[in-house]
């Protein structure tokens, strides 16, 4: 990325590019302002938006884009760039000055947040990940903002639905990455979700935009990145991102519908028995008749609500769900813990309670304590 303080004033494209004579398909055409105006269309009436840019291409054509968005209009939210600085690799404080220089070119306020304190020897990227949210939601707090943007392309999404696919995700996990999302009291919106990383790559290129190369993404130690050296393979087999989101999509509306079916039989098994903070009674015939994907939900809403230990492993709730129909149909007593939860059939009512706590050894306690202790320090660098 360039290092010196003057940014190129950027221009606009069309829908089409072109090279010489040569017309440039349209998965690879820089993004026009009209498709601009429609992907932030929705947070239009906003107060005020943090933008996630960590320098990298896809986040600085949000940046981009945001800034000549918002500039084409008369009214519109205040825009605020935040980058975390992660502290991982050398140059990472130099690079997080080269974004604000950048947004500072595109008016844009922009605050730099750092990932302090020790980083975890194993599942870096996933800690990594989880403190860079934390810091987001932090600095839109002190922003006054309630939405926060991310640039998560098509790519992302595609990557996204494989990366699920090889664990052995549920219909939840492979419709992929949604548009919006909740993350605390926060709104995460992903205006380029449905673009493709190629168009981002030719909006910057024609706009002579800079950005920064993240070398952690070719690292082939992390999944993504061996996932990602098989797109080329796939894609001549047909199993491209655009079809790998398509198919996002059809999981998502059926998420969806089978959401609205759980959240109907649970109401109607909860009237026939009962609900309280820490437990839930059903009736165990009417369970039994319900359809397998829709008793596996109910089971795994009741174990995850009153067992509250977040959501359960689907492998464990399936096989926790043929232990609860066998003992149904056998009319046998039947009584398991999961996630928390203590989980008991008998006279063809299924009990969920919260199960009692486990014995912890004095020295794991101590150091359970100690983990819980921990927090992600940050400190937070102003204009200027």
């Amino acid at each position: 990325m360039r290092s010196d303080a003057s940014t190129p004033v950027p221009r606009w494209s069309s829908n089409r590019a072109s090279s010489g004579n040569r017309s440039v398909p349209a998965a690879e055409a820089p993004v026009s302002a009209r498709e601009a105006a429609r992907l932030f269309a929705d947070i239009g009436p906003l107060a005020s938006v943090i933008l996630a840019v960590s320098g990298g291409p896809d986040s600085t054509a949000l940046l981009f884009l945001a800034a000549r968005w918002r500039g084409a209009r008369k009214k519109g939210p205040k825009l605020v760039a935040v980058t975390v600085d992660h502290g991982l690799r050398p140059g990472s404080a130099r690079e997080a000055a080269m974004v604000k220089r950048l947004a500072a070119g595109f008016h844009v306020e922009h605050r730099i947040v750092r990932w302090m304190g020790r980083k975890p020897a194993t599942g870096l990227q996933e800690a990594a990940r989880a403190a860079r949210y934390r810091l987001l939601v932090a600095a839109a707090g002190r922003e006054g903002a309630r939405h926060i943007l991310t640039a998560h392309t098509r790519d992302d999404q595609a990557e996204t639905v494989l990366f699920r696919l090889a664990r052995g995700s549920g219909l939840a996990g492979l419709a992929g990455i949604a548009r919006t999302s909740a993350l605390d009291h926060m709104t995460l919106i992903r205006p380029l979700l449905d673009i493709p990383k190629a168009r981002l790559l030719a909006t910057l290129k024609v706009a002579k935009i800079p950005f920064i190369e993240d070398p952690s993404n070719q690292d082939p130690r992390f999944a993504r990145t061996r996932l990602r050296g098989l797109a080329p393979a796939l894609a001549r087999e047909g199993l491209d991102a655009a079809r790998l989101a398509a198919l996002a999509r059809r999981f998502g509306r059926a998420e969806q519908a089978l959401a609205r079916a759980t959240e109907q039989a649970l109401a109607h098994l909860c009237r026939k028995g009962s609900t309280e903070p820490r437990e839930m009674v059903m009736d165990g015939r009417e369970f039994a008749e319900l359809p397998v994907e829709i008793a596996l939900r109910v089971l795994g809403r009741a174990v995850a609500q009153i067992g509250r230990e977040g959501p359960v492993e689907l492998g464990k709730l399936e096989r926790l769900l043929a232990a609860v129909l066998e003992s149904g149909a056998t009319r046998a007593r039947m009584r398991r813990t999961l996630a928390g939860a203590m989980i008991t059939v008998d006279a063809e009512r299924i009990l969920v309670e919260r199960a009692p706590p486990r014995r912890t050894p004095a020295g794991n306690m101590n150091s359970a304590r100690s983990r819980r202790g921990r927090q992600i320090k940050a400190s937070f660098t102003g204009p200027g």
